[in-house]
């Protein structure tokens, strides 16, 4: 991966992020947390 693709890709994120919470008050960046926080526990359990 090049250096303007981890750059590109990164304000992608940044940008998705900001809309989120612009436009849905973060609910979406929230419901990504709750399940990346559930996969977490499910594969500690799997461990």
């Amino acid at each position: 991966m090049t250096n303007q693709i981890s750059i590109g890709l990164g304000v992608a994120v940044l940008v998705a992020i900001g809309i989120d919470a612009y436009a849905m008050d973060g609910a979406n960046l929230l419901f990504l947390a709750k399940k990346g926080m559930e996969l977490i526990e499910w594969l500690v359990f799997w461990r």
